[in-house]
């Protein structure tokens, strides 16, 4: 039996939400399009971008014209880099979590961001090394609670290493949640996004990784099916 541990990236690797809503926020601005901070932390937190763009089109009534919203997403990246590149905010504790981790589960990162800003951030983290997988926006066309960024990551890791695989997931928001759920996983929630009360649901809640160790999460692994299709 091989462990995986599915972590998510905003929220639970670096704490930067509010680099995301900023950019978020601005583009929309730029748009002549109106959403509140309160308004994207309560509809759009764990959804990726391109949903993020189309709901809001959606929701103004504008027609949704082919290579619209990847420019729009584009626009938000740059963006989003741009504040990155000044300060970007680990969780606490995520780095030696991970580390830690590593040494006796396989690590995937599955997230609705882009690879390029993963990339950044483990780097920034010095993490890279210690992830054997990365599922992105640019590997998977649906976002949370979609579990199928889950699932092309257990499948990419049984690639490697034939099964069974145990799995338990790390996340901050509740769509992630809801797609641990689906792929029968188990679930630690980090309150970086959500107040601990909201988070009554998962297996565990935590308000970061400092004090804690990963073989806390041993109850939390399930075994899970793996598609072996690629």
């Amino acid at each position: 039996m091989t462990d995986a541990l599915l972590f998510d990236y905003n929220g639970v690797i670096v704490a930067d939400e509010p680099l995301h809503c900023e950019a978020f926020l601005a583009v929309l601005a730029e748009e002549g399009l109106a959403l509140t901070r309160d308004e994207y932390y309560a509809e759009y937190l764990g959804l990726d971008d391109r949903t993020c763009f189309r709901q809001t089109l959606y929701r103004d009534g504008r027609p949704l014209v082919p290579g619209d919203v990847a420019h729009l997403v584009a626009r938000k990246g740059e963006r989003y880099l741009a504040l990155a590149d000044r300060s970007l905010p680990l969780v606490a504790g995520a780095a030696a979590f991970v580390r830690a981790a590593a040494r006796t589960r396989r690590v995937a990162i599955v997230s609705g961001a882009p690879r390029r800003e993963i990339a950044l951030g483990l780097a920034r983290a010095g993490i890279a090394d210690a992830v054997s997988v990365i599922v992105t926006s640019d590997d998977v066309a649906t976002s949370k609670p979609d579990p199928a960024g889950f699932r092309l990551a257990l499948r990419r890791l049984a690639a490697r290493e034939p099964g069974p695989w145990r799995a338990a997931v790390i996340e901050d928001s509740l769509p992630g949640l809801a797609a641990a759920r689906a792929i029968g996983a188990g679930c630690l929630m980090l309150a970086t996004a959500y107040e601990a009360r909201e988070l009554a649901a998962a297996d565990l809640v935590w308000t970061s990784f400092e004090l804690h160790h990963p073989d806390e999460l041993g109850p939390l692994l399930h075994e899970v099916a793996v598609d072996r299709e690629v």
